[in-house]
């Protein structure tokens, strides 16, 4: 299968992490965003949508949006529980990381990495910070008491919003604060076959 990404991206550094961890083969193709690459034609079919990660399997068949694909990637792994409860939260935190933590936390970084901050963004990055720490907080509530975001289990939910928050630093976030998540984020990258994500 194929992998059609960005290794700076976190929605990209997620599809990575897990293929490292599972042992998971394939081929990878870059995609450079601002080069307009997933706007062209042959990108478009693969996903109207335009955006990475895109995950093109052997028979064809194409999935993307990145949760999605962990999903999909990590069926009958340890990283997605059997029981209905739990797959309920793993769920419960993939939704979260897509709807409160991604549109501040990585939207920020964006801004900031990729596109150098000009002064243009500078209120939208600054906008940012409130939601993001928002979300933050979320995830520090529940990880000052458990391991993990789904208690004693890795999951694939921990993979969704490890990628974005240990480079939060990047879009201006800072975790001194939040002891909790620091002290997961030293979990998982002790994590047997963890990878680390590339450097801008």
């Amino acid at each position: 299968m194929i992998i059609f990404g960005d290794k700076n991206s976190g929605n990209c550094y997620k599809i990575q992490l897990l293929t490292a961890l599972l042992d998971i083969r394939y081929d990878w193709k870059d995609v450079n965003i601002l080069a307009g690459d997933t706007q062209r034609v042959d990108f478009i079919s693969m996903n109207p949508n335009g955006k990475i990660p895109v995950l093109l399997l052997d028979d064809g068949r194409v999935i993307s949006e990145s949760n999605a694909i962990l999903f999909f990637l990590a069926k009958d792994s340890a990283f997605l529980p059997e029981d209905h409860y739990q797959l309920a939260k793993v769920l419960q935190w993939m939704f979260f990381e897509q709807y409160s933590h991604e549109p501040y936390i990585a939207v920020a970084r964006f801004i900031s990495l990729y596109l150098g901050l000009p002064d243009e963004r500078n209120a939208e990055y600054e906008s940012k910070k409130q939601g993001g720490y928002r979300a933050l907080k979320v995830m520090e509530t529940s990880l000052k008491s458990q391991p993990f975001l789904c208690g004693e289990q890795f999951t694939i939910a921990d993979i969704s919003l490890f990628a974005y928050t240990h480079v939060c630093h990047e879009g201006g976030f800072s975790l001194d604060n939040f002891t909790g998540i620091r002290n997961w984020i030293n979990r998982i990258e002790k994590l047997d076959k963890f990878m680390p994500m590339a450097k801008p």
